[in-house]
């Protein structure tokens, strides 16, 4: 009887797509013989998932874990093939227990034991599934962490924040709506500090071009082409970036202006150190 170890099992999965425990399980059936035992698992039909490995995975769901404390949380993409699949009891309840594992282990999308929670499931309920993306934020001293699950698990956010006192109820508050403001809006990035040089230089080109087929600024000078050019640039960074978009509870003032107003009323200095967007999808 050959060693049944950790290697065999994996070199099963491998080859047949199967869960882990079915790879056990038939290796232990057939003695540790790896023909014998992938041919068993094909006659279960346990196999059967890697047939459906090359269909599209479009469907899916978010999935947070969130630690007691509130210091951390693990945002978790699980693709699928069906809608009716993401709304599949058991997905939900597998989603939830891998991104708790993934937050207490610390594990990333590449884990062997994550994705193979996600093969096992595939192969019961016989539809392609795959750990899509994964991703951990953690609050550190002097931070406060908000997360935000939208809708069925379509988006998930999570927004870290410095601040240089305890946050009080307020500010968590602010926080958390900063997650809601990100989930809304996705923006590209923090600032216009963060914009990459060659799509701005590509947004620029776009824009130039319009510009040159509208037929209202035809004859314009040059210096009034260049200053409706750099209106039309602002505008856009400021659709794009978070600390320039209309605030989502009072779009009348900044994300910028909503920070300075909370630190204002918090006595605390208050500002965004990373966001986190997952769309199912995307």
């Amino acid at each position: 009887m050959a060693e049944i170890n950790a290697a065999l099992v994996k070199e099963l999965r491998e080859k047949t797509g199967a869960g882990m425990m079915e790879c056990k399980n038939a290796l232990v059936e057939t003695a540790g013989d790896l023909a014998a035992a992938e041919k068993l698992l094909k006659e279960k039909g346990l196999a059967a998932l890697a047939k459906r490995s090359d269909r599209a995975t479009n469907a899916g769901r978010v999935f947070i874990g969130r630690n007691a404390a509130g210091s951390a949380v693990t945002l978790v993409e699980i693709t699928c093939e069906t809608d009716f699949v993401s709304r599949n009891p058991d997905f939900i309840a597998m989603g939830e227990e891998l991104a708790g594992k993934a937050l207490e282990s610390g594990a990333d999308a590449s884990d062997p034991g994550l994705n193979g929670m996600v093969a096992e499931l595939a192969t019961k309920i016989r539809e392609n599934m795959a750990l899509k993306r994964l991703v951990t934020v953690k609050a550190g001293s002097g931070e406060c962490l908000a997360s935000y699950l939208h809708g069925e698990g379509e988006i998930g956010v999570a927004v870290r924040c410095a601040v240089d006192k305890p946050a009080d109820e307020g500010t968590k508050a602010f926080v958390h709506s900063l997650a809601l403001h990100v989930a809304a809006f996705n923006p590209l990035a923090p600032d216009r500090s963060k914009i990459d040089a060659g799509y701005l230089a590509e947004q620029r080109e776009i824009f130039a071009k319009q510009m040159e087929q509208d037929e209202k600024l035809a004859g314009k000078p040059e210096n009034v082409l260049k200053g409706i050019l750099e209106g039309k640039v602002n505008k856009h960074l400021a659709e794009i970036c978070l600390l320039d978009q209309g605030y989502v509870k009072d779009e009348k003032r900044t994300v910028a202006q909503a920070l300075a107003d909370e630190s204002k009323r918090s006595g605390a200095k208050l500002g965004i150190v990373e966001y986190v967007y997952f769309k199912v999808g995307t």
